[in-house]
């Protein structure tokens, strides 16, 4: 009689294995095919991410500009004040010595009053004589120890305005780093998000040359300015074409304020080096371009973040942003917050 014997079932072991060995061909079998066909990035969506960033690395940009200009006019401060502590500190050093040389006389003498010394001498008809040179050497006595103690009450505050000015400059310099942190980091973001693009939709999104241009503008019949306005129009007009650059006031390369710096400087008037800071010199015009007169800086956006030149016929000249140039536009393109007449 034949023998049935039933198949040996597998242990659970053996089935948990072969269920994890089949889970993860199925995952490996996904990762592979996930690289085999990546998803293509949407050139709309990376040109809305991009603009943001580099509207976002603007911001950081004129935070650095405003860290930069009073992280130097603290460091001019602080100079300033350690060479008047060090000059403090030599007249000090100088009434000190006077003051112990009239010390070492009285020592020498055996301590006794100069009037007594005097009166006690064997000349008396020298005393009259001396007398006279005694008030005027008591009296200037008297003054120098004042003098030493007005000046060390001076050399004090002065050391004291002196640390308080370099902490400053400590935090002032910790901005600044921030600040240029910051703007490393979002061009890194915004040229990460166009290294997933096609050379072509790089091109698209960034704008090439052509698109770039503001020949489509009739700049032939544009109002002549007046006086020192004339200069700093002539002055940004010539730049057309100089590459965007953050913190650059020229003369080659421009950030949107260092244009107006540099335009004004050239008709011998100085601004302040930041959008923001311009947004608050001169007159206020409004809001409204029919009222703007070449030469106006018109401020944009609500933060005050971006600045342009007005130049006649409702146009601007302005350093735009990264990867961009300095190029005329619509003054009305952007929000604008106000526009100040220098």
């Amino acid at each position: 009689m034949a023998s049935h014997r039933r198949p040996k079932q597998p242990s659970r072991a053996r089935v948990t294995v072969l269920t994890a060995a089949a889970a993860t061909a199925v995952a490996l079998s996904a990762q592979v095919s996930a690289h085999a066909a990546p998803a293509k990035p949407n050139k709309d969506e990376v040109k809305a991410q991009v603009d943001k960033l580099l509207e976002e690395q603007e911001q950081a940009a004129e935070r650095y500009n405003g860290a930069k200009e009073r992280s130097d006019q603290l460091r001019k401060q602080a100079d300033q004040l350690q060479d008047q502590v060090a000059r403090g500190q030599g007249q000090m050093t100088e009434l000190a010595s006077g003051l112990a040389a009239v010390a070492g006389q009285e020592y020498r003498s055996g301590g006794m009053d100069p009037s007594m010394q005097l009166m006690l001498s064997t000349n008396p008809d020298g005393y009259l004589a001396q007398a006279s040179s005694f008030e005027q050497a008591a009296s200037t006595q008297a003054d120098t120890l004042k003098s030493l103690k007005d000046q060390q009450r001076r050399l004090d505050q002065q050391k004291q305005e002196a640390a308080a000015v370099l902490a400053e400059l400590d935090r002032s310099t910790q901005a600044l780093n921030d600040a240029k942190t910051e703007v490393q980091s979002k061009l890194k973001d915004a040229q990460k998000l166009l290294s997933q693009l096609s050379a072509a939709d790089r091109a698209a999104v960034m704008g090439d040359r052509a698109s770039r241009s503001d020949d489509r503008f009739d700049l032939s019949n544009l109002p002549a300015p007046g006086g020192y306005a004339a200069v700093a129009v002539d002055a940004a007009m010539s730049k057309r074409g100089s590459a965007y650059v953050w913190g650059a006031t020229g003369a080659s390369t421009f950030d949107c304020s260092g244009l107006m710096v540099w335009a004004y400087a050239k008709a011998g008037v100085s601004l302040p080096r930041t959008s923001q800071s311009q947004a608050t010199v001169g007159t206020n015009v409004g809001t409204n371009v029919a009222n703007a007169q070449p030469g106006d800086l018109v401020i944009y956006h609500n933060d005050a973040h971006h600045v342009a030149m007005y130049i006649g016929n409702g146009l601007v000249v302005h350093a735009p942003r990264t990867g961009d140039v300095v190029k005329v536009m619509k003054a009305d393109a952007m929000p604008i917050k106000t526009i100040r007449r220098v």
